[in-house]
């Protein structure tokens, strides 16, 4: 009887870890653009771009993209275009890989050149980044490509070849605020509301923990409405400040009847 109540407890707890580390998420919003280049198009075949979020080992996730050619000259001069976004664990990311199609190509005045891209890459253009993801926390990430130095012509073959030189930069583009509501009979509700009364985030706590996090709240002065049901008092915390890349922590609040 004791071995089966204290593998329930276990089992309990380990449903309990999971779930914590499942709303333990970032997201991440990958952009492309480019800086200049002598060239009238510079097409890149994307079928694929994989995100590795492991420290120092290989935990590699599927960016959800729509494959096809881009034009890196389209997104020069602060132009960028959005490949796609994706929830993540908190950590680091510390790898991208771009996955190439066939498709590639350069235009230089009226003629077009196939892109030769080097059998080392055709497994995919991988390069390094250093993000450091914090739940709650919404980061745009660019890939930026110098297509000018990026594509090499071979002498005068009319043979050219894709050697990318590219760099990464990030920015965080909202903060969050975090809290606990106690007990769990108030079944409360927390919104974020802006110096114009506007609502522009809520959460439900959890029912065992009362602990909330709303996300994506764009930096700025908030206060937090508590919403109490079955008799429990609601309560207002004012002058809550939201910085980007910071999560806020509110503390404990406990309803009272």
């Amino acid at each position: 009887m004791k071995k089966i109540f204290f593998a329930a407890i276990a089992m309990l707890m380990l449903f309990g870890m999971n779930a914590c580390n499942k709303n333990k998420q970032a997201k991440l919003e990958v952009y492309l653009t480019d800086d200049p280049a002598n060239y009238s198009e510079v097409n890149i075949d994307i079928q694929k771009v994989l995100i590795n979020v492991s420290n120092g080992g290989e935990n590699w996730k599927e960016l959800p993209i729509t494959p096809g050619v881009y034009n890196l000259l389209d997104f020069r001069n602060g132009l960028d275009v959005l490949l796609g976004s994706i929830e993540l664990p908190a950590g680091k990311v510390s790898q991208i890989r771009m996955e190439l199609g066939a498709n590639n190509s350069v235009k230089e005045g009226t003629n077009v050149y196939a892109l030769t891209t080097p059998s080392a890459q055709q497994s995919g253009l991988k390069f390094n980044v250093n993000v450091e993801l914090t739940e709650g926390i919404t980061y745009r990430l660019w890939i930026d490509f110098d297509a000018g130095r990026s594509v090499v012509k071979a002498g005068n073959s009319g043979k050219y070849i894709l050697k990318p030189v590219i760099r990464t930069f990030t920015e965080a583009t909202g903060g969050a605020i975090k809290g606990i509501v106690l007990p769990a009979a108030a079944e409360a509700w927390a919104y974020a509301i802006s110096n114009t009364n506007d609502t522009v985030a809520s959460a439900k706590p959890e029912t065992t923990t009362g602990m909330f996090l709303m996300k994506g709240v764009q930096a700025g002065t908030y206060k937090i409405a508590i919403d109490g049901k079955n008799n429990y008092k609601d309560t207002t915390i004012a002058n809550v400040n939201v910085t980007n890349g910071v999560v806020t922590n509110i503390g404990t609040i406990t309803l009272v009847q």
